[in-house]
């Protein structure tokens, strides 16, 4: 398919976006279904048998179409121009493009606000920073602005389950930012910043690179994962003032540099995808202190050598788990055992691209995103009953894809 086109007139300019350098870190078709047609039943004859009367069926219900954003590096050779836009088939998975969003540079890594209203994006570069997109109910799309982390090179960021913060990770300065988020969306000035000055580096590390940032389900804590230091930090947000309290760590193999978690719906568990020892790591999470106890590292399932692991998803129903293997290009697929506390590594199929970076479950858990960066494609998977992943059609040709982010 024909990659996204130029950026549309209709979107808008990030006013608040400092122009930066290439960044550090670098590592599906619609349609209404046509309503069956009722057949026609031929008058009887009053001295004849009365005709059989012939099933009647139902309209087919029409498929659905769901909007689909797209993260991508703008200073990268053969990148893209801004946020790309896209729409969804919800049965066959079908992806067919839409405008580009202008103005933010290197919109790597999205998250959409609890009430669907706002996406936000991080500017991977140095110095870093966060933008606010309005979602129009028109479909549209306008950049309402952005502030700086006080950090370098952004890489992700999530929004506070309340909605009224927004959380972000600076890799290149390993550190972690709050911003309040206003009640149109839009973002306020920062109101904390820390950065992990210990322990010190993990071997060959060179210094702290806080790579993720999340709120526990119970919303009591936020961890911060830190490739860096091989360490997750536990902080307690105070809800008020937006500032962070740390109150545990979690010490990590060193060298193991602990990248991506995703918890269990269960609230208990939650799993930490490290991309330097090539492991996956179970954890169990203290949600009245915040304290996560990591187990030992277990295989990806990729054989030798060292598959840089990118990221864990999680099923809705906690049945299954996903791992992003870009040096295998390949998704692993774990059973969920003991209510959380075990995976039982099952399989992995070929993501059908190059260098998978992220990965993302559409809304109901029917289908499986990866954007696949080195390939600038996006491929799709159907998940099975049995979590058994099946290719979807052709990839989707995007600039550099970096993330995916299917919207409710």
């Amino acid at each position: 398919m024909k990659p996204f086109p130029n950026p549309s007139p209709r979107t808008s300019p990030s006013v608040s976006t400092p122009p930066g350098p290439a960044p550090t870190r670098r590592g599906l078709l619609g349609g209404l279904l046509a309503g069956a047609a009722l057949a026609a039943v031929a008058p009887a004859s009053a001295l004849a048998a009365p005709a059989r009367p012939q099933a009647r069926t139902a309209p087919a219900a029409p498929r659905a179409t769901r909007p689909l954003l797209l993260g991508t590096y703008t200073s990268e050779a053969g990148g893209g121009a801004g946020i790309g836009t896209a729409a969804y088939d919800t049965v066959s998975g079908a992806i067919t493009p839409g405008p580009v969003i202008g103005g933010v540079r290197n919109p790597s890594y999205l998250a959409v606000h609890p009430s669907g209203a706002t996406v936000y994006a991080v500017c991977e570069q140095d110095p870093g920073a966060v933008n606010a997109v309005r979602c129009a109910p028109d479909g549209t799309y306008e950049v309402i602005g952005g502030r700086p982390t006080g950090g370098a090179g952004t890489t992700h960021l999530s929004v506070h389950p309340s909605g009224r913060w927004l959380l972000s990770a600076d890799y290149g300065s390993g550190s972690v930012t709050v911003h309040p988020i206003a009640g149109d969306g839009s973002l306020g000035e920062r109101t904390d910043r820390i950065t992990h000055s210990s322990p010190p580096p993990g071997p060959g590390q060179g210094g702290p690179h806080a790579h993720q940032i999340v709120t526990s389900p119970d919303g009591g804590h936020v961890l911060a994962v830190d490739l860096g230091t091989d360490t997750v930090y536990s902080y307690r947000l105070d809800e008020g003032a937006g500032t962070l309290t740390e109150v545990s760590r979690a010490a990590l193999a060193p060298g193991s540099g602990p990248r991506h978690l995703a918890f269990h719906p269960g609230g208990r568990f939650a799993y930490l995808a490290c991309e330097l020892d090539d492991t996956m790591v179970v954890c169990a999470y203290d949600p009245a202190t915040g304290a996560l106890a990591p187990g030992p590292g277990q295989s990806t399932g990729t054989g030798s050598g060292t598959s840089y692991p990118a990221q864990p998803v999680v099923t809705g129903d906690g049945a299954y788990v996903y791992l992003a293997n870009r040096g295998h290009n390949s998704l692993t697929r774990y059973a969920v055992e003991d209510e959380g506390a075990t995976l039982r590594l099952l399989d992995t199929v070929p993501v059908g691209g190059d260098w998978p970076r992220q990965l993302a479950l559409s809304p109901d858990g029917a289908l499986l995103f990866a954007a696949n960066q080195r390939s600038s494609t996006v491929t799709v998977f159907a998940v099975g009953p049995d979590g058994a992943l099946t290719a979807a059609g052709d990839p989707f040709r995007a600039p550099v894809a970096v993330c995916v982010l299917p919207l409710p």
